[in-house]
């Protein structure tokens, strides 16, 4: 019978976790292989770099907006006791303020997502992971990661087809009741950080609002050579025309209110051809005009807006046969043109956040085929976070793209 070591026996005194692993027995030469179990330990592999207290941005029902204390407490993550099996705590330095942020502070829901208790905001961030659990191997204290800020049962049908945006358990950062990425420490699924290397954290926040952008393009199918409208040039339409750009469709034409964010898409696609939407301009009339822009060909429109009126106008832009594609999040109930889509058999397509994004974004910032930096245009310290929302919500004001948090 094998022996069991001093050492082990001291290891097997610690405090524990109700987690198992094998490991091979300590034996002599003449015995074969046993193996016992040990219980890992419940505490981080190496002490985390926490000196400032955790703040977070938070909302509730009455719309205000604040900053305060938030956890994990720096007590917690100094210690690791708040680490659950397969977690890292993350150190955020970057997360953009996304439409939907804007949406549960001042409207204080997107449908049947409701902010009923105060809330932390946020879910596009990257940062550093400071600590983590034994039981994850694939990442080490001091890794640069982007996080996806999600989590999953593993177990519907959507999560074991690939498609777990649809799971029927999904539990969103910042999507009521689950607290967001808005915070100096936050504690996560190691399986949904992903490493970045040396990108920049700015880089790696952008990677949400990318992924995005590739999903759509992906449902949407879009191919070398295709004609293409845009509608909205806020930060997802700017980001869906940097991939449109790099997938070579052309013609290209994006819309939008605001003529500074025309100039912008100007700036990061020259060939871009951009439509200014005027007041009481009929939905049919502003179809055809995009459609001219683009030679009458449209064969594919990517409504990044979510506002009735410019989904309608997408519908009486594309031609017999195409498709209009929703990627913004809009009103619950709208009105569209039936009969146009029924008659020109126009395909009405919509996506909902995204599935298997984040490796390919990656690949494409780091490779340099997608440069997002321009559309970065303001940042501000976790501290002054109210400052950079309503920076944000006025952008038409502030020309306000994306707005960064940072946290050093």
């Amino acid at each position: 019978m094998s022996r069991v070591s001093p050492a082990v026996r001291t290891l097997l005194r610690q405090p524990y976790s109700s987690q198992w692993r094998k490991t091979p027995a300590i034996r002599s030469p003449w015995t074969k292989p046993t193996y016992q179990s040990i219980r890992c330990l419940a505490t981080p592999t190496a002490m985390p770099s926490a000196s400032k207290e955790n703040i977070g941005v938070y909302c509730n029902p009455a719309h205000d907006l604040w900053v305060k204390e938030s956890g994990p407490s720096v007590e917690e993550v100094k210690s690791g006791q708040a680490l659950k099996e397969g977690e890292v705590t993350i150190a955020i330095k970057s997360t953009g303020i996304c439409g939907s942020d804007i949406h549960f502070w001042r409207h204080g829901r997107i449908g049947p997502m409701i902010v009923e208790h105060d809330h932390i905001l946020g879910h596009e961030s990257a940062g550093e992971i400071i600590a983590v659990h034994p039981s994850v191997k694939n990442l080490k204290v001091g890794d640069r990661v982007a996080v996806e800020p999600s989590s999953i049962c593993n177990k519907c049908e959507p999560c074991l087809t690939g498609r777990y945006n649809g799971c029927l358990e999904m539990r969103f950062m910042s999507t009521p009741p689950v607290d967001g990425l808005l915070r100096r420490y936050v504690n996560h699924s190691a399986i949904w950080c992903h490493k970045i290397g040396d990108m920049s954290y700015e880089d790696g926040a952008m990677l949400e609002p990318l992924s995005v952008s590739l999903a759509g393009m992906a449902r949407a199918q879009i191919a070398l050579g295709d004609p293409i409208l845009i509608c909205g040039a806020g930060p997802i339409g700017l980001m869906t025309l940097l991939c449109c750009a790099a997938a070579g469709a052309e013609p290209i034409v994006i819309t939008d209110i605001d003529q500074n964010r025309l100039n912008v898409a100007k700036e990061i696609c020259p060939r871009v051809k951009t439509y200014k939407v005027e007041p009481g301009v009929s939905m049919e009339e502003a179809g055809a005009a995009m459609s001219k822009l683009a030679g009458g060909s449209l064969t594919t429109a990517l409504e990044c807006s979510g506002v009735e009126s410019s989904i309608a106008a997408a519908i009486y832009s594309v031609k017999f046969g195409g498709k209009v594609f929703v990627i913004g999040v809009g009103k619950p109930d709208m009105q569209i043109p039936f009969m146009r889509l029924s008659t020109q058999e126009i395909d009405l397509q919509f996506q909902y956040r995204y599935a298997n994004t984040w490796p390919r974004a990656i690949r494409l910032v780091q490779s340099g085929v997608l440069d997002m930096k321009r559309l970065v245009t303001h940042r501000f310290d976790l501290e002054d976070a109210v400052s950079a929302f309503e920076t944000s919500a006025a952008s038409a004001k502030t020309g306000a793209i994306k707005v960064l948090i940072q946290s050093p």
